[in-house]
């Protein structure tokens, strides 16, 4: 690569639902600190947000986490976190445009949250892999009954670890890259 070439870019959202670990995920596989557009939660979003299950939560995204991880001097990896909370979804229609493929992280506690992100993906042709969250290290289900629960095609890849751990976030990235790569090439 010459002084002159910039840098290969390569966009991934990352989706899921509110308190899912996508702000970790990204501060966790991140070279920079990442971006953060976290806010304190108020007395407004009582009644408007669920807190269930993550009742501890007091920050929530409103626009997005950014991070970067550069694979070589001709390869850099931007990470794009999406907010989780329903009424800054309009967000993810200007954050996925560019994007080579997406992560949906999920949380067995609450997998109905991440309906809504698995259907953003489908119905826009994006190729996802799925990270199913163990906070504290605790599964309740089996691959097979959480690969059921989210109706997910047998081709989509699902990793299941902590999102608070780097070596789990590369994971996750790398099955994105295998899945893409298995990919066929676009008509074209």
């Amino acid at each position: 690569m010459t002084t002159t070439q910039a840098a290969a870019a390569v966009k991934i959202l990352i989706a899921g639902g509110f308190g899912v670990g996508k702000t970790t995920l990204v501060g966790a596989v991140s070279e920079v600190a990442p971006l953060r557009t976290e806010e304190y939660l108020t007395t407004a979003s009582v009644g408007v947000d669920d807190l269930a299950g993550v009742d501890q939560k007091d920050t929530t995204t409103v626009a997005l986490d950014f991070g970067r991880i550069t694979v070589s001097p001709e390869l850099v990896v931007y990470l794009f976190g999406t907010p989780g909370q329903e009424r800054f979804w309009f967000m993810w229609n200007d954050l996925v445009n560019g994007a080579l493929g997406g992560v949906v992280i999920a949380d067995t506690r609450r997998l109905e949250t991440s309906f809504a992100s698995i259907d953003f993906f489908e119905s826009r042709g994006i190729p996802f892999v799925v990270a199913i969250n163990c906070f504290h290290g605790v599964n309740t289900r089996s691959a097979d009954e959480i690969r059921a629960a989210l109706d997910l095609d047998p081709h989509v890849p699902m990793r299941v670890g902590d999102v608070r751990e780097r070596s789990f976030g590369r994971d996750v990235l790398l099955a994105l890259v295998d899945h893409l790569m298995a990919l066929p090439a676009a008509a074209g």
